[in-house]
């Protein structure tokens, strides 16, 4: 079993903050059990990839030197989202290319940054978890997980240890669901056609829910299922994991409203 990184921060990304915290604590208790102690500093902010992408890298550079002095005292970085580790493991030293102060630490902080549930599978060792789900799941894989982290096998992995899940693939697990960040505000037309097709292989494969290890995705595929009138629920992978699919879906109402 590898050494496991025993101080971890906790990038928690600013949809997981806003709208779905569940998957914090989900996240947190995935890496203290795994014999992690988890720290979610104060000062983290956004990862910069909306300014990144719109091609704002002065910002960019702002906000990434905010993260990495934030998360520099720690054994390894991690986020329950591939979309933020890969902008911090991927983009963040192209970023600061050629600077001789902030490249070196960007590179270090790339080397030591990692998605969730691929850090419990390869950095930890973790070959299961002690979670009961009763119910059909399919699971899409999101762009920036699969292509930048190559993260594909690991979740899948973990959910054959879940008591009482069924895991029916979709047809086309690794085709976008058209949310791209600032894609989706730039191409909405596009953006929905591609929801679409998404929602209809979901339907396809008789799942009563739908995971992923990323918030954005998950919202953009909720907000679908949501107008088409289906049942199918939108859960974040780590809630499964943890065993906290007990809260309403994403994009469900809250209990008591």
């Amino acid at each position: 079993m590898p050494a496991t990184p025993r101080r971890v921060g906790l990038f928690v990304t600013c949809l997981v903050d806003l709208f779905r915290p569940t998957v914090g604590f989900a996240a947190v208790a995935l890496l203290e059990r795994a014999g992690c102690e988890v720290v979610v500093p104060r000062a983290q902010v956004c990862c910069g990839q909306p300014a990144y992408n719109s091609g704002d890298r002065a910002d960019t550079k702002a906000i990434a030197r905010n993260v990495i002095d934030a998360f520099e005292p720690f054994d390894a970085t991690v986020a329950p989202s591939g979309s933020c580790a890969g902008m911090i493991k991927r983009h963040y030293p192209a970023l600061f290319a050629g600077d001789p102060v902030w490249e070196p630490r960007a590179q270090r902080l790339a080397a030591r940054s990692f998605e969730l549930v691929s850090f419990l599978t390869d950095e930890c060792g973790v070959e299961s978890v002690d979670a009961r789900h009763e119910g059909t799941v399919t699971y899409h894989d999101s762009c920036s997980s699969l292509r930048e982290l190559g993260v594909r096998a690991q979740p899948r992995r973990l959910l054959q240890s879940v008591d009482g899940l069924e895991l029916n693939e979709l047809a086309a697990p690794d085709v976008c669901c058209g949310f791209g960040g600032t894609f989706c505000v730039k191409y909405p037309d596009i953006s929905g056609r591609m929801v679409a097709d998404k929602a209809k292989d979901i339907a396809a494969t008789g799942a009563d829910t739908v995971l992923a290890g990323d918030m954005g995705c998950l919202l953009n595929i909720a907000g679908r299922l949501s107008r088409e009138g289906s049942d199918v629920k939108a859960r974040h992978v780590a809630e499964v994991l943890a065993g906290m699919a007990d809260r309403p879906a994403i994009g469900a109402p809250a209990r008591g409203r």
